[in-house]
């Protein structure tokens, strides 16, 4: 099996039958399998699947295990040499698919592709970043960002100071759609369960990068991404205390303090 694509629901009823409605018509010259996670969301979907999409796996959470968690019992499911993990709001294609396979395929020293991630208008969305800075969550999160160094910091962090419009090593892509080989995975480690929500990828990539594997944005693997998730808000006077800002926050505390004695944190 070259690939397998795991799908994490929660909630997303309606996003994850036309994420397999489209994905299911495609034509790739290699087979691929579709597993779907359902993070205790009460939304019928596993009747749905069995129902309307009879050859695609699907699991069952007991309880809601956060990205990292919901996606790691898709990766145990999986047999594919490579694992998009892919969320119901991310549009595939096929050229897409094949071009991250492709560079998996020719580049045995990368652990982990990214595409090139656009709203539905075509205009492009970031999609890798530098490692975060102590003071990036500010940044990101709130009004700091409109200031001169948030904004040159926002600048460099989202690679706005090199050319884009050409594959390159980058720290890290966005979870929310990337493809990993699954020897290197098998070498590193799955997601870290202790991240619920947001820098389970940051940290993934940068175990990838530890063990010598290396992470690549593709630029030629294009893909459309609804654009509503909150921790790619950034410069505005967002509510810090706003749920969401707060398990961000969290998993920010978490990453540097995992990370503390590294010498490359930034």
């Amino acid at each position: 099996m070259k690939l397998s694509i795991v799908v994490l629901n929660y909630k997303s009823r309606n996003l994850v039958k036309y994420f397999l409605k489209r994905v299911l018509q495609f034509k790739l010259p290699f087979r691929l399998e579709i597993i779907v996670v359902d993070n205790n969301s009460g939304d019928g979907i596993g009747e749905m699947i069995k129902h309307d999409f009879p050859v695609t796996k699907f699991v069952q959470t007991k309880k809601n295990l956060g990205m990292g968690g919901g996606n790691n019992l898709g990766i145990k499911k999986s047999q594919g040499d490579y694992i998009l993990i892919a969320n119901p709001d991310i549009t595939l294609s096929e050229r897409a698919v094949n071009a991250m396979v492709d560079f998996l395929d020719n580049n045995e020293h990368v652990g982990i592709v990214g595409p090139k991630v656009l709203n539905p208008n075509k205009t492009p969305q970031e999609s890798s970043w530098r490692y975060p800075s102590l003071l990036g969550f500010l940044y990101r999160r709130t009004f700091l960002g409109n200031m001169k160094n948030g904004k040159e910091y926002l600048h460099y962090f989202s690679y706005k100071d090199v050319d884009m419009t050409k594959s390159r090593a980058v720290d890290w892509v966005l979870g929310g759609c990337f493809m990993i080989r699954k020897k290197a995975l098998d070498e590193v480690g799955m997601f870290d369960e202790s991240f619920f929500l947001f820098l389970e990828d940051t940290d993934l990539c940068r175990r990838m990068w530890r063990h010598k594997y290396e992470v690549w944005y593709v630029n030629e693997a294009e893909v459309i991404h609804l654009p509503h998730r909150l921790s790619q808000s950034g410069g505005g006077f967002i509510n810090i205390f706003s749920k969401l800002t707060l398990v961000h926050f969290f998993s920010w505390i978490r990453y540097f303090w995992k990370w503390r004695n590294r010498s490359d944190l930034n």
